[in-house]
């Protein structure tokens, strides 16, 4: 069988203020209006023969969105491992490997990335069956695409020359200079690094365990740890920190002697930055991508994204210009590359617009800031149907809630009641308290805190469908 492996654990900072450590690109949709990066890497599965039950291999902080755009694909038999912490793709994969072997002793791998586009499903699926059959016999399968253009920001492949269906790889190049990249493309020897990749998982951890064997030994023993909570299989953290972090080029891949790649001759994109956004997406007569409430005048060759307000642009080109509710990115296109030097600073000031955005989801559905003061703030708080938040309490604010839309079960310490539309109700600080929707359409609550302190840490769960109680 083959098993796709997905890696969702990046954080996408080149496409801040949009993509943020609570919520990066890969859970976003990007480039279609219904289904997000995650659910495109998924979705491209479909039609593929003897295809096995998805793995997803994500971080602590991420495994609810995960979970729930599985759930919106009506994919219920995925197995989602959390690592412990980020050990780069050689581990997640070796990871993912023992998890497969567990269900398939002769499982062949589908190594995927959750924040890529591909163009045509028709020339993916071509190329996997042919890096199919090189997998089964034994070859250790990259996935390279036909530079189209000088590319500073990706890696590439030097292969041998061959009509072959599969090419011998003669090395590895990391992200060149613009100069660099031109000699590549017009060599016509070299290929974009796509980081896909397919093996049968026995070979994988044979050759990690001949070439990287501190990555190897590490990750079986951890997976000697793995248990089930919930939808997700954890791994001790104790046991994989001594892990090294290396990607699965430069573990294994530029090191073996049985690597092969095949082309895949389709619009391919990583989806790293601005720019590489501005190229995958429709554009007006002057060029300009636009999505939102965006009003452009005399505007050429630009990126113009508004989340939550009207933006206004005028008399400028080659522009990237994001607005969220909380941030606005300004920024020439042609420097799309350096926002991490941007995320840098954020860094070393803690800036919280770094980590969440102003609406921020949870398990049970979401909710979104709507002023904040010194001593009060007003939330909006969407519970979706069915879903219950944890039986808590709060040493430092109290709370007063006011049902907007739907109806909500209400435990308020030793009482259990209902509140409709218009209704209201007010948690004392230090009391219990719970808040539930029975209904059938998403419940909406405007919740006012009022404190000495209102930080998101100040909460005692007593009791948690979602495994949050210590």
């Amino acid at each position: 069988m083959l098993t796709p492996v997905v890696l969702a654990g990046g954080v996408g900072s080149r496409l801040w203020p949009l993509s943020r450590e609570f919520y990066p690109k890969q859970f976003i949709p990007l480039v279609d209006e219904d289904l997000t990066m995650l659910q495109l890497a998924l979705t491209r599965l479909r039609g593929l023969d003897a295809l096995a039950a998805p793995i997803v291999v994500c971080n602590e902080a991420h495994r609810f969105l995960v979970a729930e755009q599985l759930r919106q694909l009506n994919i219920n038999d995925a197995s989602i491992i959390l690592e412990p912490e980020a050990r780069n793709t050689a581990p997640a994969v070796a990871l993912a490997a023992y998890q497969a072997l567990t269900k398939d002793e002769d499982a062949t791998l589908l190594v995927l990335a959750a924040d890529h586009l591909i163009g045509s499903v028709e020339s993916f699926h071509s190329a996997v069956a042919v890096g199919r059959q090189c997998a089964e016999n034994g070859q250790l399968v990259t996935f390279g695409v036909p530079p189209e253009r000088p590319e500073t920001g990706y890696g590439y492949i030097r292969c041998e020359k061959s009509t072959a269906s599969h090419q011998l790889i003669q090395e590895f190049v990391e992200k060149p200079d613009a100069v660099t990249a031109e000699k590549y493309v017009a060599s016509g020897d070299y290929y974009w690094n796509s980081g896909m990749f397919m093996f049968r998982a026995r070979v994988l951890l044979e050759e990690l365990q001949q070439w990287a064997p501190n990555i190897q030994a590490v990750c079986e023993e951890a997976f000697r740890t793995l248990r089930k909570d919930l939808d997700f299989y954890r791994i001790a953290a104790e046991s994989f920190a001594p892990c090294p972090s290396e990607s699965l080029d430069y573990a294994l891949m530029e090191k073996t002697k049985n690597a092969v790649m095949v082309a895949l001759q389709s619009d391919w994109n990583d989806m790293g930055s601005w720019s590489a956004l501005w190229d995958v997406s429709d554009k007006d007569d002057a060029q300009n991508a636009v999505q939102g409430d965006v009003i452009l005048e005399a505007v050429n060759h630009s990126y113009v994204r508004a989340e939550s307000r009207l933006v206004a642009v005028q008399g400028v080109d080659n522009l990237v210009v994001v607005e969220t509710a909380d941030a606005v990115l300004i920024a020439d296109k042609s420097c799309a590359q350096d926002v991490k030097k941007l995320i840098t600073s954020l860094k070393q000031q803690k800036r919280s617009e770094l980590q969440e955005h102003t609406q921020v989801y949870r398990p049970w559905g979401s909710y979104e800031s709507i002023v904040s003061a010194p001593r009060f703030q007003a939330k909006r708080i969407v519970v979706n149907p069915g879903a219950t938040l944890s039986l808590q309490l709060h040493h430092h604010r109290a709370e007063h809630w006011v049902v907007v839309k739907g109806c909500g079960r209400i435990t308020r310490g030793d009482e259990v009641f209902h509140l409709n539309e218009d209704e209201s109700t007010y948690i004392p600080i230090g009391m219990k308290h719970r808040l539930e929707n029975p209904g059938v359409i998403p419940l909406e609550i405007i919740e006012i805190q009022t404190g000495s302190y209102l930080g998101e840490d100040d909460i005692i769960r007593f009791d948690d469908c979602y495994g949050r109680v210590e």
